[in-house]
């Protein structure tokens, strides 16, 4: 089963996944492509160090036709399912449905809490704050064509501590956010999920 990764930032989950497949530590999968919208973040040339094949595909390089380039790509990969890693931009229509079902996202909340269109990174780690929770964590979900609405698939839970700020929150979701990826792959290719 082969996976590929639509990155952008760090991707510090692409490469927490591709590191755990090349150490056999995840089984049953093989490593695609990587994607990223933008050359400039470290995923690129992370990946270019690391033997990876990556392209930057945005809408600088594809003006007209960004979402076909992205699912031509990753079906030229052989691409069995798809992995979001700090991917910001919305999922076009072409991969959707090439992929439905098969795309996979990290989102640094419990959903349905904290989820939705600009709800990311920071952003969510203050809104946990602001409204009192207790915990908070990290969800992987199957998405679909809305922000953070697709199906649950796995969730890790952390504490909220009294003293946390943004950065110390943010820091401790983040901790959780490679293996929990892993351990939703594995439920994902064990066809335990909830689709």
């Amino acid at each position: 089963m082969k996976i590929s990764f639509l990155a952008s930032h760090g991707g510090s989950s692409a490469k927490h996944i591709i590191c755990a497949i090349k150490a056999q530590t995840l089984t049953g999968f093989e490593i695609g492509i990587v994607i990223s919208n933008n050359k400039s973040t470290a995923i690129y040339p992370w990946c270019l160090e690391n033997g990876i094949d990556v392209l930057h595909i945005s809408g600088k390089t594809h003006p007209e036709n960004e979402d076909q380039a992205i699912k031509n790509a990753l079906c030229s990969a052989g691409t069995d399912i798809v992995v979001l890693s700090g991917y910001m931009k919305k999922i076009g229509t072409q991969t959707l449905t090439e992929f439905s079902d098969k795309i996979l996202n990290i989102h640094p909340s419990l959903l349905p809490k904290h989820g939705g269109h600009k709800m990311y990174g920071d952003f969510v780690h203050a809104a946990v704050l602001a409204q009192g929770d207790s915990e908070s964590g990290a969800s992987v979900q199957v998405i679909n064509e809305v922000y953070d609405a697709g199906p649950v698939l796995l969730q890790k839970t952390v504490p909220v501590l009294a003293d946390d700020t943004v950065a110390s929150l943010g820091a401790r979701v983040r901790s959780v956010e490679g293996e929990l990826y892993i351990n939703a792959l594995k439920k994902w290719q064990a066809n335990d999920f909830l689709i």
